[in-house]
């Protein structure tokens, strides 16, 4: 690799600076200085450094042994971590290739969530964060990388995902559509991948590993440390754990699995496009609800333009917001300014949601902020928005409300078919180089 790549990759943010001036002297010929660095993997055009992989199998190991689970031999783990950054470095190429681009308004919004999820306040979290040995520039990367890759994933699987009318009315017709009411689902999986050009010997290959792994079970070895260190998922390295799914947002090969298990069993074997699964159900949960919260809300969207930028537009919805809350009608300030052919000329005013009618951002802020409060300004695919929700209320199911979310489970069931298929794809068509490790 000669120094005009590398210069290319920071360039790109594929790789940290401060590792930028290891690799100038690992590869100069001129440098009289012992190597500080070399690649552990080559990635189409970019690198995985011995470094990141050593900083990243090491924190892990330790997020492993806190949990209270058994680690694997630190080789084992250190090929998962391996497997993990390279299924990273080609998202992040394909999202910087395709223009994502996260704002720093973005990343700040997420560690604000993040704080008060953890019941901090931003200083107290930031002072954990260091705590834990990581900077504030590492964790707003690992944010940025985070985000980035899943406006990939959303964006390459979920944009292929197409339900017809008739899909849907088969769903509600179904025993499954009937209970809408579906319980909560708290989940493992160990997979073993097939890939897309198996051989027969490959699948027999995986099959055996497959075996193998149940017959540890049968004699007591714990679920969490074998997916940890023989899992192809992408949950492999929090072990296996897929956390709490509502049942019908499952694959139907995965409830059909799962169909007369107690909690704490081993479902047989699941065979899928993406090669062989094993479920652990953990706990099962409600499914008795009856009740809906909705919402009246109304917003303001702006969406930067050639005249007027990112930081310019948020700067704009800042300034209306003011007003908003100086007392300014928001009908008024909706017709001015918002930029959204929907709902402007009705001053803004969206009426009553139901659960799903929207994208999820937008959901989220609507569910958490008071009754007339004004949001701060938020991004969705659309845009900028600020949001105000004037009115709520709780409301039995209706055939809108039914319709609705059969249509978003069936988009969460075939995005969690389709999405471990298209890593596997991606991966399948990349250019990887793997270094002894």
């Amino acid at each position: 690799m000669n120094l005009w790549k590398i210069f290319n990759l920071a360039q790109r943010k594929t790789i940290y600076p401060s590792v930028l001036l290891g690799l100038i002297l690992a590869v100069s010929a001129e440098a009289k200085v012992a190597v500080l660095d070399r690649v552990a993997a080559i990635v189409n055009d970019d690198i995985v450094l011995q470094s990141e992989l050593n900083q990243r199998t090491a924190a892990i190991y330790v997020n492993i042994q806190e949990s209270g689970t058994q680690p694997p031999a630190k080789e084992v783990l250190k090929k998962q971590v391996l497997e993990r950054l390279i299924s990273e470095r080609i998202q992040l190429n394909i999202g910087y290739n395709a223009g994502v681009r996260i704002s720093e308004n973005e990343i700040d919004q997420t560690m604000a969530r993040l704080a008060a999820g953890s019941n901090l306040s931003m200083q107290d979290y930031l002072a954990s964060v260091n705590a834990r040995g990581t900077s504030i520039k590492d964790l707003r990367q690992e944010i940025t990388n985070e985000m980035i890759m899943m406006q990939v994933q959303q964006g390459s699987v979920m944009r292929g995902i197409h339900i017809s009318e008739q899909e849907l009315n088969n769903f509600l017709n179904s025993e499954e559509g009937k209970l809408m009411n579906s319980p909560d689902i708290m989940l493992g999986q160990i997979l073993i991948s097939v890939p897309s050009s198996a051989t027969v010997s490959d699948i027999a290959a995986a099959q055996k590993k497959l075996d193998e792994i149940i017959v540890q079970i049968s004699q007591g070895a714990d679920f969490k440390q074998l997916a940890i260190a023989n899992s192809d998922d992408q949950s492999a390295l929090e072990g296996g754990d897929l956390g709490w799914r509502k049942q019908a947002q499952l694959p139907s090969l995965f409830t059909d699995a799962l169909e007369g298990l107690e909690p704490g069993e081993i479902s047989s074997p699941v065979r899928s496009g993406a090669g062989f699964h094993l479920l652990k159900l953990y706990d099962r949960k409600g499914g008795e609800e009856k009740l809906i919260e909705q919402h009246f809300s109304r917003h303001i969207l702006l969406t930067p333009n050639e005249i007027r930028n990112e930081d310019d537009t948020v700067a704009l919805l800042n300034e209306i917001r003011k007003k908003l809350q100086a007392g300014e009608e928001f009908i008024s300030q909706a017709k001015e300014f918002s930029e959204d052919p929907g709902s402007a000329l009705k001053g803004g005013e969206l009426g009553w949601s139901t659960p799903g009618s929207f994208v999820p951002i937008f959901e989220q802020t609507m569910n958490s902020i008071a009754l007339n409060e004004i949001s701060e300004p938020f991004k969705s695919q659309f845009g900028w928005h600020i949001l105000q929700v004037t009115d709520r209320r709780m409301q039995d199911f209706s055939d809108e409300i039914l319709r609705n979310r059969a249509d978003n489970l069936l988009r969460q069931r075939k995005y969690s078919e389709e999405l471990q298929v298209w890593l596997q794809k991606i991966r399948d068509e990349a250019y990887i180089e793997i270094k002894e490790i």
